[in-house]
């Protein structure tokens, strides 16, 4: 049975629907905050036929009461004072709290709103309020006057409901890179006298990093860079490279923990022929693939004391021998080592020669852990889902703003590594939901799940978390929720003690 054609009527609204998802596409790619806001509030008026409208967005250290970023349509400056300061503020208030959107034919009318002042001076007839974002909505958008002279329809809930849902997760990234753009960025100055592609942050912590690059990277010296496990050394030794006279020659980056011990000489120096069981041909070791360029020994502490005697060697006298030759090699080779170990206790315990920490701690630089430079999660975990969603090619758009706080508040024993593998895991679950943004369930799962059996013995994890929820209430408590207080009293920035506020969902408890 043949499928009858639709109706012009059909058709239109077809069309209709098609053109609102092709602008919310183009929306989606807009890459500054105030073409944005125009885009938006225009398309929202259009759909519905308002008469005004206004469309207010709130930073993370915004208050409602004072948003750094609004738009208005339809309203003289002085409509617009009005609005932002009285008119309806008890709607948007509501709309705002409550999460949900507000539409009401009549608001003078409404006993909802009927006794409110606002609403009574400004004598308000067809209204619609909508929040923006489903995490404590990032704004809100108010509508009032059909240009029609009709109250506002479901349908035109159901339109706005369908924008707003949308604009939440371009709303967050956009906010996001506005605030890194007017940050504080403590390597700016670096940035401008260094190569630094990829190399995310602007805490105080890495600027210090970056000036000891500055100073290192011109030299012939060795390097000793120093950190724990997935600070990002072998990130710094490319840098250190790219920012030498020799970033023209190779970058070879070499584990030492993965090298056999009985293998380290003839991988690191090379085999003639014949030298040793299976070297059916001469192989050129690494210090010769990194000729004219840089060699980085990762993990050095790791490396067996017989090859740390030939890699002295090459550091004393530029010159190494492969195995089954006799004949010694001239290097050109710039040598940078990394460790998570103390090496002068490696040497104390006899693990480690004293006089190859010698040669190799010419110039040292220490990466610091995650937990120094916690300014730099809320970048990096952008950095790294973005990453992500382009090497597979996922629909998924950004970090939802609990995630990202969540993430804030995480302890991260593996550092940079570690927030990486965990947002990474986090984007591929948001892909395979289907998900438009990555929520926090997707990058804690564990931490989402259902309240704990009465049997569940809690991890260290789970018993830090609630020490630093109850020491936070505490203190808040006993500031009276000064914040600015709180903050000094613990340490904390103050942009960073709301951050926690939110993860851990603490909330002032209204007293009688």
């Amino acid at each position: 049975m043949d499928t009858p054609a639709p109706s012009q009527a059909d058709a239109a609204v077809l069309r209709r629907e098609r053109d609102l998802y092709l602008r919310l596409l183009d929306l989606g790619h807009e890459v500054t905050l105030a073409p944005f806001l125009k885009e938006a509030l225009g398309l929202l008026v259009e759909i519905t036929a308002a008469q005004e409208g206004y469309l207010e967005l709130y930073d993370d250290d915004d208050l409602p009461e004072n948003p750094r970023w609004w738009i208005a349509h339809g309203l003289s400056t002085e409509r617009i004072d009005h609005v932002r300061a009285t008119i309806s503020r008890g709607i948007i208030a509501e709309s705002v709290a409550s999460g949900r959107t507000i539409i009401t034919p009549a608001a003078i009318l409404d006993p909802r709103f009927s006794h409110r002042a606002s609403v009574r001076r400004g004598r308000l007839q067809a209204v619609l309020c909508a929040p923006i974002g489903a995490d404590r909505p990032r704004g809100v958008l108010y509508l009032t006057g059909s240009a029609t002279g009709a109250p506002f329809s479901e349908d035109d809930r159901a339109r706005v409901e369908l924008v707003t849902r949308h604009l939440g997760p371009v709303t967050d990234r956009l906010l996001l890179q506005a605030r890194l753009e007017t940050a504080d960025d403590q390597t700016r100055s670096l940035r401008t006298t260094l190569r630094l592609e990829g190399l995310v942050g602007r805490s105080k912590a890495l600027a210090a990093v970056l000036r000891e690059v500055a100073i290192a990277a011109p030299t012939s010296k060795t390097v000793l860079l120093t950190g724990e496990t997935g600070t990002g050394k072998t990130q710094l030794a490319r840098v250190i490279h790219e920012n030498s006279p020799r970033h023209r020659g190779p970058f070879v980056e070499v584990s030492c923990t993965n090298i056999p011990e009985g293998l380290v000489e003839s991988e690191l120096f090379g085999a003639k022929r014949g030298a040793a069981t299976g070297v059916d041909r001469d192989r050129a070791g690494y210090v010769a693939q990194a000729e004219h360029g840089t060699l980085f020994l990762d993990e050095i502490g790791d490396m067996p004391l017989k090859a740390q005697a030939a890699l002295l060697q090459l550091l004393q006298s530029r010159q190494y021998n492969t195995l089954g030759n006799p004949s010694a090699i001239q290097a050109d080779v710039r040598v940078i080592a990394g460790t998570n170990v103390d090496l002068r206790r490696a040497v104390a315990e006899g693990r480690f020669r004293q006089d190859l920490l010698y040669r190799l701690d010419v110039i040292t630089i220490r990466m610091p852990s995650l937990a120094e430079r916690r300014e730099d999660v809320r970048e990096l975990a952008t950095f790294f889902c973005a990453e992500e969603c382009r090497k597979e090619g996922l629909a998924v758009q950004a970090l939802s703003r609990d995630a990202l706080r969540a993430l804030e508040c995480a302890d991260w024993p593996g550092n940079v590594r570690d927030l990486m593998n965990t947002v990474t895991r986090g984007v591929l679950r948001a892909g395979a939901e289907g998900a438009s943004q990555v929520e926090r369930r997707h990058v804690f799962p564990d931490a989402s799940q259902a309240s704990p059996s009465p049997d569940h013995v809690p991890t260290y994890e789970e018993l830090v978390h609630r020490f630093k929820a109850q020491l936070l209430r505490e203190t808040l408590e006993q500031t009276g929720w000064n914040v600015a207080e709180t903050a000094k009293r613990l340490d904390l920035a103050r942009s960073h003690l709301y951050n926690l506020i939110g993860a851990y969902g603490i909330v002032r408890e209204r007293r009688p």
